[in-house]
C-alpha cells in the first residue's frame, strides 16, 4: 500500500474483497479532525456489518503532506480537509483492483458486500448520480454550502483503480487541477461513469424512503448537511440511528480496552 496512514483490516472468513478474489476490499475514508468521531462511527458501521474482508484507511491530510503526496493550499470553499485529497484513492490503492472512497459523515446500515456485488469492470468509476441542489447556505459547523453540477457524486465513489483512465489521477494532477475537473470527473467520458442505487448514498434531508418500496430504504445514510456530532444538527433526520451506533462504538471501545 502507498498509504502512509494506518488502516484497519476486518478479517472475515467470507469471500475476498476483490470480486471473485481473496484480497480485502480497500476503503478510504475522508478524515477531518473536526469530525474524528464521525470517522470512527462510520468505520464501526462498515466493519460491524461486513461479511467480506475489508481494509479501512483514513485519508489524513497532514500525513499526506508529510509523505509528499499532497501540497495544494486549502481554498476558501473547501468545507473539509479531504475535499481534494479524496481523488488520490486510485494512487493510494496502487492503481490495482476496486477500492472505495467515502466521506466520513456516512452511516452504513447494510453489508458492504452488497455494494461490491454491483461493480462492473466496464466502468472506470461507479457512484450515485444525484440530482441535488441544497436549500441551505451553510452546512456542518458553518461551512459554506456550494452548488455545482454532479454535487455529491464524489462523496462515495467505487474506483476501478486499474482502469487506464484512472491512472491520470496522479498526485501532480490532484494537487493542481481545478475543483470542476475533479468533482465532475472530467478525466472520464460520461459512459465510463457507472451508476449505483441512491440507497447507497442516501442524502439526509433530501432523499426520501417510500413506505412499501424497499429499494428506497437507506443502505448508507449520508449526513451531508451536518450530523449529530455537531450541536446544530443533533436533531437531524436519522440522528437516532447515528447516536445508537455511536453508543455501540463507545461500548465496544470500552470493552476492548478492558475498562
Amino acid at each position: 500500500m502507498t498509504m502512509a496512514n494506518g488502516g484497519e483490516v476486518h478479517p472475515s472468513a467470507a469471500n475476498g474483497g476483490e470480486k471473485g478474489g481473496t484480497k480485502p476490499f480497500k476503503i478510504f475514508v475522508g478524515y477531518d479532525p473536526r469530525e474524528d468521531l464521525a470517522y470512527k462511527v462510520c468505520r464501526h458501521s462498515i466493519l460491524k456489518r461486513s461479511s467480506i474482508p475489508v481494509e479501512i484507511h483514513p485519508i489524513i491530510q497532514s500525513d499526506l503532506r508529510k509523505s509528499g503526496l499532497y501540497w495544494r493550499e486549502r481554498g476558501k470553499l473547501e468545507s473539509t480537509e479531504f475535499s481534494f485529497s479524496r481523488f488520490l484513492t486510485p494512487h493510494l490503492a496502487d492503481y490495482d483492483g476496486w477500492a472505495m472512497f467515502v466521506d466520513c459523515d456516512f452511516l452504513y446500515l447494510a453489508d458492504i458486500k452488497q455494494l461490491l456485488d454491483l461493480v462492473d469492470d466496464k466502468y472506470a468509476i461507479m457512484c450515485v448520480h444525484h440530482d441535488y441542489t441544497p436549500k441551505e447556505t451553510t452546512k456542518m459547523d458553518g461551512a459554506v454550502q456550494t452548488v455545482y453540477p454532479r454535487k455529491n457524486w464524489s462523496s462515495m465513489v467505487l474506483y476501478n483503480c486499474g482502469h487506464p483512465k484512472n491512472k491520470v489521477l496522479t498526485p501532480e494532477v490532484v494537487n493542481t487541477q481545478t475543483g470542476a475537473y475533479l468533482h465532475r470527473f472530467q478525466w472520464l467520458d460520461d459512459q465510463e461513469i457507472g451508476e449505483v442505487p441512491f440507497a447507497w448514498n442516501f442524502l439526509e434531508g433530501h432523499n426520501k424512503a417510500v413506505e412499501g418500496d424497499a429499494s428506497t430504504l437507506p443502505k448508507a445514510i449520508h449526513y451531508t448537511r451536518g450530523g449529530p456530532w455537531f450541536d446544530a444538527w443533533k436533531n437531524c433526520e436519522f440522528a437516532d440511528l447515528w447516536l445508537d451506533e455511536m453508543e455501540e462504538y463507545m461500548q465496544d471501545t470500552k470493552k476492548s480496552s478492558g475498562n
